[in-house]
């Protein structure tokens, strides 16, 4: 059974740091891209920043790049989201999910994944 657990969410205050992680289980990781959304009260979700299945390429939505950081380590089977200068407006529930194969092609819609974490909220306080 595949899982994806995320861990690392919280309060923060703005231009603060936190690190999401994702931990995978139940199918081969380093076969797989990754990505990263996230959901904020009232609004649809949304494409944060995806991973290739080596992690030789990365993918950026505009509101985050130069901010946050996707990175992966596939010995530990694990995505992470580095996320710095935090603002306000980065408040929501962020989720991770996984590919089904190697293809990165529109990973930036949700339609790419077919796993999904349960999320974790972070909160930015002004």
């Amino acid at each position: 059974q595949v899982q994806l657990v995320e861990s690392g969410g919280g309060l923060v205050q703005a231009g603060g740091s936190l690190r999401l992680s994702c931990a995978a289980s139940g199918r081969t990781f380093s076969s797989r891209a990754m990505g990263w959304f996230r959901q904020a009260p009232g609004k649809e979700r949304e494409f944060v920043a995806a991973i290739s299945w080596s992690g030789g390429s990365v993918y950026y939505a505009d509101p985050v790049k130069g901010r946050f950081t996707i990175t992966r380590d596939n010995a530990k089977n694990t995505a992470y989201l580095q996320m710095n200068s935090l603002k306000p407006e980065d408040t929501a529930v962020y989720y991770c999910a996984q590919t089904p194969g190697r293809s990165s092609v529109n990973n930036f819609r949700e339609s790419a994944y077919d796993y999904w974490g349960q999320g974790t909220q972070v909160t930015v306080s002004s």
